[in-house]
Formats: structure tokens, sequence, C-alpha cells
């Protein structure tokens, strides 16, 4: 049996969006991305099916490459109608929560809606959606490295649990009173 390679991190995430321009203008504008480069071909590079695409990459920060296709030709894109809305999200990074707030104050300045702050134990989030329908998270973790190993500790019997049962395990029950206490 062959060793699994060795992976050096994600080097994009890709998503289809309705227009290239629209999307890079929003995450530029209101995430503050750099949007690094476009792509567009007549023809898929991997089935050399006709079918143009333009296809954008964004900066989300250490390292990390957000991308998006626009399809002309293909059907209008929808969602998976079967998942609820808020499975399905891509979520960012913040330094802080002062950063969160006032990723929360300019978002809802521009129309767009927020949910949250909301805190799960270890961090704390707001959702909202791009103008494509995707689901959008800013999380800051506040969590120490305490907490962090407690999580970990607990992992693996958790999903054991979950598995067997399809019921939340208690094994970290802490976690949903800390954020209890914390709202």
């Amino acid at each position: 049996m062959t060793q699994a390679p060795r992976l050096g991190g994600i080097h994009h995430v890709a998503y289809r969006c309705r227009d290239a321009k629209e999307t890079v203008t929003f995450y530029r504008e209101m995430l503050g991305m750099g949007f690094q480069l476009a792509i567009a071909e007549d023809k898929v590079p991997s089935t050399g099916a006709p079918d143009p695409y333009m296809h954008v990459f964004l900066d989300c920060g250490g390292g990390n490459v957000l991308a998006f296709f626009e399809l002309p030709h293909s059907p209008t894109m929808g969602r998976d109608a079967a998942t609820p809305e808020w499975v399905q999200h891509i979520a960012f990074k913040v330094e802080s929560e002062a950063d969160l707030l006032a990723a929360k104050a300019r978002l809802e300045m521009h129309g767009i809606a927020v949910t949250g702050p909301v805190h799960h134990g270890v961090f704390k989030s707001i959702y909202f959606f791009d103008p494509n329908g995707h689901r959008l998270e800013l999380a800051w973790q506040f969590g120490t490295s305490d907490q962090m190993a407690r999580l970990n500790a607990v992992a693996e019997d958790m999903l054991e649990e979950w598995s067997r049962t399809r019921r939340a395990p208690r094994h970290a029950a802490w976690l949903h009173e800390a954020a209890d206490a914390g709202r």
C-alpha cells in the first residue's frame, strides 16, 4: 500500500458565481481581498469540452485563495435544496472582536443583512451572504490552547458516539455552557 501524499495546504477553493466582475468587486470592497488573477478559456482544460468560462482568484490572506467560475452557457446556478442554507458556507478568520464588529458595521452600512455575533464557546462569528447566495462567515477565535486541547482530546470519542447514535454527544458540553454564559 502506498503512503498518502503529504499535503502542503489548500491551493485554492473554487465556487461558482453569476457575474465575475460583481463577485470580485464585492470581495474586494466588502472584505478587502486582493484580486490576484483571472483565467478565461473557451474549452475546459481537463475535459476539452467547449464551455467558455472566467475563473477569478482572490487573496484571503495567509496564503489562502478563494476562486470563482462564471459559466455563462450553463444553466442558472442554484444551491442544494436538500441542504439547509446555514450548512454550506465559507468561513474567514479575523484577528479580533473589534475587527469582527467593525466588519459587521461595514456590511450593514452597505445594506447587507448580518446575523450575529454568535458565540460558539471558543470563537464568535457573524454570517451574511455574497451576491451569489453563498453564505459567508467571519470568525474571531479566542479559545485558549487548553480549551482547544480539551476539544481535541474528545474529538474521536464524540465522532464514535455520533456515529452510533446520531445524537449530540455531551463530551464538550462545557463549550456550549460557556457560549450560553457569554451571550
